[in-house]
C-alpha cells in the first residue's frame, strides 16, 4: 500500500489551528481512514510558525492503539509530545508527559501511589458538593436565566478539583486558569495572555508567582508557553508550593507524593515536582474544563438523547463516556520512531514524527457502530480520550466523576437547557475547545 500525500486544502484543514474554529474535519478523517490510514502530513508555515519537516498522521484505532502501547517503538522522549518540534526539547524531556519506560515508570508509580483509595473518596465527595454548589450559584432560586457554562460552570469545576489534588489555596485557583489558557490556547489571541487573576485575594505565594508573569513582546505575543522561560511564574508558584508542602504536609495529593520514596529510596526532585505540577496544572485543568461544555454541546445538538437522559438518570455513567468519545478533548498526540518499522502497511523510518489522531480513533467505523450517531446508550464504549497504553490519563478516574457529577446536577436542577447563541471554539489543532458556550434554562 502506498502512503497518502495530501492536496493543500487537505492539509490546512489538518495543520491549521484556525480551521479548527469551526471544528474537526471529520470528513476528511474518514476518507482518509478507509483510503491512507496512515497518511503523510506536510507541517506548513503558519500564523507565525516555520514549516516542519512533516509526519505520518494515525487514523484508525487499532494502529492508535499499537502506537500508544509501544514506548520502544514510538517514543514520548524523543522528540516529545508536542506535534511542532520543541523549541527546548532537553527541558521538555524532563517532563513526566515526554518520557519513556523506566522513568516513566518510576514517577507514575510515586503518583499512583499518592492517589490513595482515602485521597480520591475524599475527592469524590468533594466534586459532587462542588458541582451542587456552582449550579446552585448558576440557577438559585431563579425561575429562568442565562449563563455562559463554559466560563461560570465547567471552567470553576476542573480548576476546584485541581485545588484539591494540588493542595493550592482555592483562592488561587484562577492563576491554574491562566497557566492553562496560555499553554493550550497559545494558537489563539484570546487566551494567548490570559491574565484573570490579578493577585486580588490571593495568597503572597500567587502575588510573588504574579510577579514574574511575562508581559507580551512588541509583536503582541507572549514567550513560548512550551519552554520554561515562557512560564516563570508557573515554576516559581510551584517552587514555592513544594517548600510549602515540605514545612508543612497537608492531606493532598502532592503532599503525600512529596513525602514518598521510590524503590531507591529516592524521593521526587524540586524538578520533578515542578514539572508534574505544570503537568497537573495545565492537563489536569483543560481536558475537562473542554470536554464538560463539548459534552453539553452534544446534548444540545440531539435533544432526543438530552431527554433520554432526564427521563433516565441511569443512563448517566455510559453517557459519560459517550460525551467523552464524541467530544475527544485532545485530538492528537505525538510520538517518534526509534526504529525502522511498518505500520498500517507503509514503512515508517527512524525518526520520523508519529502523530495518532483520538478524534479519529474514536470514529473508527472498524470499532463504534454507526459512530457519527451520538447514542448515551452506546456500549461498549472503547473510546481513547484518555489515552491508551503506559500513558493512560492518571486522573480518568476523578474526570468521569467531575463530568457525572456536573451533569447531574445541572439535569436535576433545570426542567430545560437550550443554547442561547452558537459556542465559540478554541483556535488550536491539539485541543478541542470551548471558550464560550451561552445557554439559557429554566428551573425544575
Amino acid at each position: 500500500m502506498t502512503a497518502g500525500r495530501l492536496p493543500p486544502e487537505d492539509t490546512l484543514a489538518l495543520v491549521d489551528p484556525a480551521a479548527y474554529e469551526q471544528g474537526p474535519p471529520f470528513g476528511l478523517l474518514r476518507r482518509l481512514r478507509a483510503e491512507a490510514p496512515l497518511t503523510w502530513v506536510e507541517e506548513l508555515a503558519l500564523h507565525g510558525q516555520p514549516a516542519g519537516p512533516g509526519f505520518w498522521l494515525v487514523l484508525r484505532h487499532a494502529d492508535v492503539e499499537r502506537v500508544l502501547r509501544d514506548p520502544a517503538t514510538f517514543s514520548s522522549w524523543l522528540g516529545a509530545t508536542q506535534v511542532r518540534d520543541a523549541a527546548d526539547l532537553a527541558w521538555v524531556r524532563r517532563m513526566m508527559l515526554n518520557t519513556d519506560p523506566p522513568d516513566h515508570s518510576r514517577l507514575r508509580r510515586l503518583l499512583s501511589r499518592s492517589f490513595t483509595p482515602r485521597a480520591v473518596a475524599t475527592l469524590t465527595a468533594s466534586i459532587e458538593a462542588t458541582a451542587a454548589d456552582l449550579v446552585d450559584r448558576a440557577v438559585g432560586g431563579a425561575a429562568e436565566g442565562r449563563c455562559d457554562f463554559a466560563k461560570d460552570l465547567a471552567a470553576d469545576l476542573p480548576l476546584l478539583t485541581l485545588a484539591d489534588v494540588l493542595g493550592v489555596p482555592a483562592e488561587d485557583r484562577w492563576l491554574l486558569f491562566d497557566w492553562s489558557n496560555r499553554v493550550i490556547g497559545w494558537q489563539d489571541p484570546d487566551y494567548a495572555t490570559s491574565a484573570s487573576f490579578d493577585g486580588t485575594g490571593g495568597t503572597a505565594m500567587a502575588r510573588e508567582a504574579l510577579a514574574l508573569r511575562p508581559a507580551p513582546g512588541p509583536d503582541g505575543r507572549m514567550p513560548d508557553p512550551r519552554t520554561r522561560a515562557g512560564m516563570p511564574d508557573l515554576y516559581a508558584y510551584a517552587r514555592l508550593l513544594a517548600e510549602e508542602k515540605r514545612r508543612s504536609p497537608g492531606s493532598d495529593v502532592m503532599s503525600v507524593l512529596l513525602a514518598q520514596v521510590d524503590e531507591d529510596g529516592g524521593q521526587v526532585s524540586h524538578e520533578e515536582f515542578e514539572n508534574l505540577f505544570w503537568l497537573f496544572a495545565v492537563a489536569g485543568n483543560e481536558t475537562l474544563r473542554n470536554g464538560l461544555p463539548g459534552g453539553l454541546i452534544a446534548l444540545l445538538e440531539h435533544p432526543d438523547q438530552l431527554a433520554a437522559l432526564r427521563a433516565d438518570p441511569a443512563l448517566l455513567p455510559g453517557a459519560v463516556e459517550e460525551l467523552l468519545r464524541w467530544w475527544t478533548p485532545v485530538m492528537v498526540f505525538r510520538r517518534t520512531a526509534t526504529t525502522d518499522v511498518d505500520l498500517a502497511g507503509v514503512r515508517v523510518r527512524a525518526g520520523d514524527k508519529v502523530v495518532v489522531s483520538f478524534t479519529s480513533a474514536d470514529r473508527d467505523e472498524a470499532v463504534f457502530d454507526e459512530p457519527d450517531r451520538f447514542d448515551v446508550r452506546r456500549s461498549p464504549n472503547p473510546h481513547l480520550a484518555f489515552g491508551h497504553g503506559p500513558h493512560f490519563c492518571l486522573g480518568a478516574q476523578l474526570a468521569r466523576v467531575q463530568v457525572r457529577a456536573l451533569f447531574a446536577e445541572l439535569l436535576r436542577r433545570t426542567r430545560s437547557v437550550e443554547a442561547d447563541g452558537p459556542p465559540a471554539l478554541l483556535r488550536s489543532n491539539f485541543q478541542r475547545g470551548v471558550k464560550r458556550l451561552p445557554i439559557r434554562w429554566t428551573a425544575a
